[in-house]
């Protein structure tokens, strides 16, 4: 069964960027450009791990990782070019599995995701909570 992975950016040459890198590791790849629709992806697609950008306009990555943790246990990594420990204690505490800084190497990234796998256990469980509407929870800004 191949890894699948759902990034999810604003920067479209990032999500293309990671398409091709993760490809070429023999992962299968899913891309959103919003958070809104890397929301709804995890939902129908069901991937085994989500790449989450921290810094997006419609909804950053602590509104997206609260809205997934409201119905889905998929393991999320954040990418963010941020490197402050406040922020990622806190983006950590809202329900992300780990962070890692842009720019990051592509074997680190690998390695990073192969663990995140391996620790959860993600290819071998369906990743949805029972009884449970997404796009019904609260997604306010979060503080800065």
């Amino acid at each position: 069964m191949h890894t699948k992975i759902l990034v999810i950016d604003d920067d479209l040459a990032i999500t293309e960027l990671m398409n091709l890198l993760l490809k070429t590791h023999g992962f299968e790849v899913i891309t959103a450009n919003t958070g809104a629709e890397g929301i709804r992806l995890v939902e129908e697609k069901r991937p085994n791990v989500v790449l989450l950008d921290l810094m997006m306009p419609d909804m950053d990555g602590w509104q997206v990782s609260k809205a997934l943790r409201a119905f889905s246990n998929v393991p999320i990594l954040i990418l963010s070019a941020i490197n402050d420990p406040g922020i990622v204690a806190s983006v950590l505490d809202t329900g992300a599995d780990d962070f890692l800084v842009k720019p990051v190497s592509s074997s680190v990234l690998v390695a990073h995701i192969r663990k995140i796998v391996r620790q959860t256990g993600s290819l071998d469980k369906v990743n949805l909570k029972k009884n449970s509407n997404p796009m019904a929870h609260n997604t306010q800004p979060h503080p800065s």
